[in-house]
């Protein structure tokens, strides 16, 4: 081959490749609009078309993975097809599985110039600030995450670079350009496109209700005001660019009549919201411990117990006192619906009701609900999970494990030399490393796996159907990652490790007994010398050195 056919070849591979990611993106972005809406006909054919557009283009560069996906993706769809375009809770939830591999699943290349094609296609965010140092270092700090970051000098450069390219997200001072001028021009941006721009407000002064309520009008997703703290911004970042921003909501619906409950069940498919339906309220407190649901529908009247009583009963558990309860009934009595409510309840549907009503108010339930029961379980800090919830996630994880007959890794993380970093550099500097690593696990981890804030430096990983052995692979990949990290700071910039034990569930044994195995594991990783990853099991284990 000559060198002219050889540079030919190498071109026609990049357009493929391209055209590969961007159909991947394609799917992930249509995915999401199903998610936000009702299923329409439209959306389907061209999420169908765009699906066998990327097996073909994956066959093309021999990308397995992708071809696999793309081959799945499309027999879900067929499957929803064959059942005249009505979803179910199963298709749903293997849909939405299948899109997480999708946006997890790169290139198998490996090359520097396959990282800059992907680098190139992600969508880029752009910067719109008054400080120029400020801007540099937060395009040094997105870059070492994984985002592509563009900053505009001024109003005409923005119009320019989105006349060329929408970004993902636009970080906006609101007095870029002069005072509220960030504001004005966010919203002009806004206009004549076909979504919304996902924009990040700042201010350097603490804003009043105006300047906020003006933000929200322009598309404002936070608003972050005095500093500009880049873990959080990276945080909220990820939240509003990863390929499918939520998962389906999942609502349990407790019915005598299966009629009644798969009919309710098909209108809420049709929305993209998995289900699970059960006409025994004697077995509702086994399915809410399996299911795990954001809302849950009652009936009224059943023969077994009536539908307040039944929500008596799960608000004695205090781990379902947060789930919106809904009650689906005929009766049209005022007081009684009042009195349903005041008994457990958080809102009363009469029979029958528009498919719009219903979804409408499930989706607006469940988003609340998400909402507060994240702040309840999460970190302030990090937003990771906190001590308690990631103990209750490890000991359902183990119940699953067992029942499941698949393996369960649990790993517990600690900084190292962690105090010297507060008393050298400061808290300030110590939360941006607790922070920084936080937001590494969240993006090198898979979306089942669960991260925990253990307490302090402390982190905690449960990973589900994951042996000690790839546990120690892909966290060992994640300890020398994080290592390469450069925190500015002065006299020096500093760079951190951490060391991690990791035990893998065997047996009967409990949860306790397991988080306990990785402590030691941990605690030895330490006394080994520090910056190294150690399974408790000595046949399964790997130490990592730097």
């Amino acid at each position: 081959m000559s060198g002219q056919d050889a540079v030919h070849g190498a071109s026609l591979e990049q357009h493929f490749t391209r055209r590969l990611i961007q159909q991947a993106r394609q799917v992930l972005d249509l995915w999401q609009r199903l998610q936000h809406g009702e299923w329409s006909a439209p959306y389907m054919a061209e999420l169908v078309e765009t699906a066998q557009r990327l097996g073909a283009s994956a066959e093309r560069l021999y990308q397995a993975d992708h071809i696999q996906l793309a081959g799945s993706i499309s027999s879900c769809l067929q499957a929803v097809a064959a059942n005249r375009g009505r979803l179910t809770s199963e298709l749903i939830a293997q849909l939405d599985g299948l899109m997480q591999r999708l946006a997890r699943t790169g290139l198998r290349r490996g090359d520097g110039q396959d990282a800059g094609i992907l680098a190139q296609l992600r969508k880029p965010v752009f910067l719109a600030l008054c400080d120029g140092e400020r801007s540099a270092r937060l395009v040094r700090q997105l870059e070492f995450f994984g985002f592509t970051a563009v900053v505009v000098a001024d109003a005409a450069a923005l119009r320019l670079a989105m006349a060329r390219r929408a970004p993902a997200a636009l970080v906006m001072e609101v007095d870029f350009g002069g005072a509220g001028g960030g504001l004005r021009l966010a919203e002009e941006v806004q206009e004549g496109l076909e979504q919304a721009l996902p924009v990040l407000f700042f201010s350097e002064r603490e804003a009043d209700t105006r300047t906020r309520l003006a933000a929200v009008r322009a598309g404002g997703q936070d608003f972050f005001s005095g500093s500009l703290d880049a873990a959080m911004l990276l945080d909220r970042l990820e939240d509003l660019t990863r390929g499918s921003q939520q998962e389906p909501y999942r609502v349990l619906i407790v019915d005598d009549s299966r009629a009644q409950a798969t009919f309710t069940e098909r209108m809420l498919n049709n929305a993209g919201i998995i289900t699970r339906s059960i006409t025994d309220p004697i077995r509702a407190m086994a399915a809410l411990g399996e299911f795990q649901p954001d809302l849950i529908i009652l009936d009224m009247y059943m023969p077994e117990c009536l539908g307040t009583e039944l929500a008596k009963v799960i608000r004695h558990h205090e781990r379902y006192v947060s789930v919106p309860i809904i009650y689906l009934s005929a009766e049209d009595d005022l007081d009684k619906q009042l009195n349903a409510m005041g008994k457990g309840g958080d809102d009363f549907l009469t029979k029958p009701i528009k498919p719009r009503h219903l979804i409408a108010t499930v989706r607006n339930r469940a988003a609340r609900a998400r909402n507060l029961k994240a702040r309840m379980v999460r970190d302030s800090l990090t937003g990771l999970y906190n001590h308690t919830h990631i103990l209750q996630l490890l000991e359902d994880s183990c119940l699953r494990a067992r029942r499941d007959q698949q393996p369960l890794s649990f790993a517990m993380l600690d900084i190292d030399h962690f105090k010297q970093v507060n008393d050298r550099y400061g808290h300030p500097m110590g939360d941006r490393v607790i922070k920084s690593l936080a937001l590494f696990l969240k993006q090198r981890l898979r979306k089942s796996d669960y991260i925990g804030r253990y307490g302090g430096e402390e982190f905690a990983v449960v990973l589900p159907d994951t042996d000690a052995a790839t546990a120690v692979r892909v966290l060992d990949e994640i300890r020398r990652r994080f290592a390469e990290l450069n925190f500015p700071a002065q006299p020096q910039d500093l760079n951190c490790t951490f060391s991690c034990g990791i035990a893998q569930l065997y047996g009967e044994q409990e949860a306790k007994a397991l988080a306990s195995e990785a402590d030691q594991a941990l605690y030895r990783a330490k006394r080994s010398g520090r910056n190294r990853v150690l399974a408790e099991d000595e046949e399964n284990c790997r130490l990592a050195q730097a």
